[in-house]
């Protein structure tokens, strides 16, 4: 399998938020790659700069961060020729490597708009390298700028930063230089093409918790009375664990419950619910062990939400 360490660059609406196209509020303009071999070895490299279709100007936040002017990018490609270029020059076997989440948004969203999304099936797989540099060298949760974690790992800065082809060139670097085994179990999954249908949900278990990606509900109500989606199974054994705090939720669109396994101890589930464009419902479940000082914190959650409910009942009475 060949690594595809891919950044993009983008594009808004030079007149502001309220005047862009709500199809397309970011215009791709160009496309950098790096492709590392089995072994993360530098094996190709990919650019192209794209003309674009719907912006013609360039917003001057963009201009000033990425260095390009309507003039650079008026003898480009059209984005549909080159995403075609860029996915045959990926090949077959290969997963994508990004820094942070956006980038494979984007792409899809850009395809999307151009009616090529086919050529680019979902969920896909990947490697947020953000994440991974903080899994191998932080404390898991903090996201770093790439240029940050250029100087951490002390790498030669050979180009500048924000344009595609070196911010590529940089995220490989990051990712050669992460050797734990344990640190490239935690791939990530870009949801933008949520699955539609049972046989489509997904199941991942990581080192420290399970993910579930559902099938699409009607609403909320149907989602969350699924089996699969309340069920609590232990991390470890996968036995059902028995419910000790019942689902809840502070604003549904997060959900919370807490679960004992005889033989592991206290489980924590996490529901996100998530509205597709289609207005129907998905949920991203994580079950994780957890001590009883966390358990205690989910307990206080539920807590401060009844006396709320308290409240406001008691306030629409008196009225």
């Amino acid at each position: 399998m060949n690594y595809i360490v891919m950044d993009l660059e983008w594009n808004q609406c030079p007149d502001g938020k309220e005047y862009a196209n709500e199809k397309l509020p970011f215009e791709i303009i160009e496309i950098g790659a790096v492709k590392l071999n089995q072994n993360k070895e530098i094996v190709g490299r990919f650019h192209e700069i794209i003309r674009p279709q719907v912006y013609k100007w360039i917003h001057a936040k963009t201009r000033e961060v990425v260095h390009l002017n309507y003039r650079n990018l008026a003898n480009g490609k059209s984005f549909s020729a080159a995403v075609q270029d860029f996915l045959v020059w990926c090949g077959e076997d290969y997963r994508f490597c990004t820094w942070g989440t956006q980038d494979l948004l984007e792409l899809q969203k850009n395809m999307r708009y151009y009616q090529i999304l086919e050529s680019l099936p979902g969920p896909i797989r990947y490697y947020d390298v953000q994440k991974l540099f903080s899994i191998a060298y932080e404390d898991r949760s903090s996201r770093r700028a790439l240029e940050y974690a250029i100087e951490y790992l002390n790498i030669e800065k050979k180009y500048k930063f924000h344009r595609a082809q070196s911010d590529a060139y940089y995220t490989a670097e990051v990712l050669q230089k992460i050797e734990d085994p344990e640190v490239y179990c935690y791939d990530s999954i870009d949801v933008y093409q949520n699955p539609k249908g049972k046989k489509q949900e997904i199941h991942i278990k990581y080192p420290t918790y399970d993910k579930f990606i559902s099938r699409e509900f009607s609403s909320k109500e149907k989602a969350i009375r699924d089996r699969e989606v309340n069920s609590t199974r232990c991390p470890v054994c996968a036995v059902a664990a028995k419910r000790k705090i019942r689902w809840f939720t502070t604003n549904s669109k997060q959900y919370y419950s807490v679960s004992l396994c005889q033989s592991h101890g206290l489980v924590k589930g996490k529901i996100r619910m998530k509205k597709t464009e289609n207005d129907t419902f998905y949920v991203i479940k994580t079950i994780k062990l957890i001590d009883t000082a966390d358990a205690k914190k989910i307990q206080e959650k539920q807590e401060s939400l009844r006396i709320r409910r308290q409240l406001r009942r008691k306030r629409s009475k008196e009225k």
